[in-house]
């Protein structure tokens, strides 16, 4: 009877152990797809909005990108334009590239390259011109003979264009349309010997303080249109000042009426009323990079219009008046130095 009850005892106890150890097994394939439903449906929501976010951060990065571009742009043009002595309007520009002189040369004519704001101005070259001519030193040798030389100016015509092609070096990301560029020409006059009038031989001179090739020695500031250039000589290849300017064509801003702006008044009759393309130089299509210009009062005031959707995708970068935030525009507004004491 013992052993009747000890077997019976062991046995319920065998049975409830291995009962125990079968729920202990882990969940089944449908708790399992459950599981992964429900984290589906939580985590997919999630990383959306993570994406969305570095989107948005990805975006404003470049939005800030650009408007730091475009203000030391239009800084470095402000203080290059307050050193200017003559500003040329749209009608002067048109008057300097249709003279009909046989020694006046034309502005630079770069492909696909639209001068919007071309100036002169006193260039400063400094420890350039020996004191007097009983010292031994020479324009190239005055930075090694302390106390021999002093500073000298020459004129300088400074020229911006706009930029518009498919230049690979700067269109990135590649593709569809590429933004437009801003570019800087300067056409220098070289260093005189102060007493003769004349320039110093090439064996005297460094590179910085020779005469541009294109510069017109003809030139006559109170003839502004005729002998800006030499005839035949092409200017240096310029410098980019800035890129991921804008390149729309549609739905563009309007530029301002420049008189209204500048607050120009007309001469009295008979000279002839000054117009909106007297005085607003631009590239007729974009408006992203303008100037209204008063060449009496020797003001001009600059636009520029950044993209910095271009620098993040190549297509459906044109501007819109629901992404405008994306197209930051930088104004400046200056008096070149020469206008004082006219």
């Amino acid at each position: 009877m013992k052993s009747l009850l000890r077997l019976l005892l062991k046995s319920q106890h065998q049975k409830n152990h291995f009962k125990q150890a079968q729920t202990e097994k882990g969940m089944t394939l449908v708790e399992l797809l459950v599981g992964a439903i429900m984290a589906f449906l939580i985590i997919t929501p999630m990383l959306g909005f993570v994406v969305d976010m570095l989107n948005t951060d990805r975006r404003e990065q470049v939005k800030s990108n650009t408007e730091q571009d475009l203000q030391a742009a239009v800084d470095f043009i402000a203080q290059d334009l307050s050193q200017a002595i003559y500003i040329y309007d749209q009608k002067g520009i048109n008057a300097v590239n249709n003279s009909t002189l046989p020694t006046s040369g034309k502005l630079p004519a770069p492909a696909n390259g639209t001068p919007i704001l071309v100036f002169w101005k006193r260039q400063q070259i400094k420890n350039s011109v020996p004191i007097n001519p009983t010292v031994t030193a020479k324009p190239n040798t005055c930075d090694t003979k302390p106390g021999e030389c002093n500073d000298t100016y020459v004129l300088s015509l400074v020229a911006y264009y706009q930029f518009k092609d498919n230049n690979l070096t700067w269109c990135q990301p590649s593709g569809g349309t590429c933004p437009t560029r801003i570019a800087r020409y300067e056409i220098r006059d070289g260093v005189k010997n102060p007493s003769t009038l004349a320039y110093y031989p090439d064996t005297e001179t460094t590179d910085a303080q020779k005469k541009d090739p294109a510069f017109n020695s003809l030139f006559d500031l109170s003839k502004p249109t005729e002998n800006v250039t030499v005839v035949g000589q092409t200017a240096k290849n310029p410098e980019v000042l800035v890129n991921y300017i804008d390149h729309s064509t549609a739905n563009v801003p309007v530029p301002p009426q420049c008189k209204t702006t500048l607050g120009v008044t007309d001469l009295p009759a008979p000279a002839p009323a000054l117009t909106q393309g007297d005085l607003l130089t631009a590239d007729g299509s974009t408006n992203s990079f303008y100037a209204c210009v008063d060449t009496a009062k020797n003001i001009a005031r600059v636009t520029i219009r950044g993209n910095s959707l271009r620098r993040l995708q190549p297509n459906d970068a044109e501007f819109k008046t629901s992404s405008s935030a994306y197209f930051p525009t930088a104004t400046v507004q200056v008096q070149g130095l020469g206008a004082r004491g006219k």
